[in-house]
């Protein structure tokens, strides 16, 4: 598993139904892409729940570098840098995914929280905490996923959460779901990846 992500941060003036408009019209275009376990595409508004910024960031989760490199190489992304510029891509090896309760409901909110391994952890350590912190996330009320990845290059944890309601149980930064392309979702290993 693979979790990538990236940010477009817009003007504060910037009228983010445009971003709405956009994922109306293209989300679906990956509802059965190839290797992908989810994309949620998802936008932040400055001012709403604490947000500092406007953005446009989806999230993913691979089941297959395969599926992933066909999307950044093979002509999917291609389309929101037209649009938006070349972003950066973040991405994260996997710990851990668990389902939550409530994985059948539709995903409303979503929540990313990105924290640094510290200098001198013991790096399995920090990993155990973070699968252990996933099956918490995924257990609370409204869950519907919880994820944890890892970047070694930047020794940073990610733990990324979607929810069924608008009062995520999760600290970290809150964003809207605008859409979810979840093709292979069933197909993403659960627990612990090693």
């Amino acid at each position: 598993m693979h979790a990538m992500q990236y940010e477009v941060t817009l003007p504060a003036d910037y009228d983010m139904d445009v971003v709405r408009a956009r994922v109306a019209r293209v989300g679906h275009a990956l509802d059965d892409w190839e290797g992908l376990g989810f994309k949620a595409y998802l936008m932040r508004e400055r001012g709403v729940w604490g947000s500092p910024v406007n953005q446009y960031a989806p999230f993913y989760l691979w089941n297959t570098v395969r599926g992933m490199n066909s999307f950044l190489w093979g002509g999917g992304f291609q389309g929101l840098s037209d649009d938006f510029g070349r972003p950066v891509v973040r991405q994260w090896t996997g710990l851990a995914y668990d389902e939550g309760g409530a994985a059948g409901a539709p995903a409303r909110v979503a929540v990313r929280e990105r924290r640094p391994v510290p200098e001198g952890a013991v790096a399995g350590e920090a990993a155990e905490e973070a699968v252990r912190e996933t099956a918490r996330l995924a257990v609370r009320d409204g869950a519907v996923c919880a994820a944890a990845a890892v970047d070694t290059a930047r020794w940073e944890l990610v733990l990324f959460s979607l929810w069924a309601g608008d009062t995520p149980e999760a600290d970290g930064d809150v964003f809207r779901v605008l859409h979810l392309s979840a093709p292979e979702r069933a197909r993403l290993p659960r627990g612990r990846q090693w």
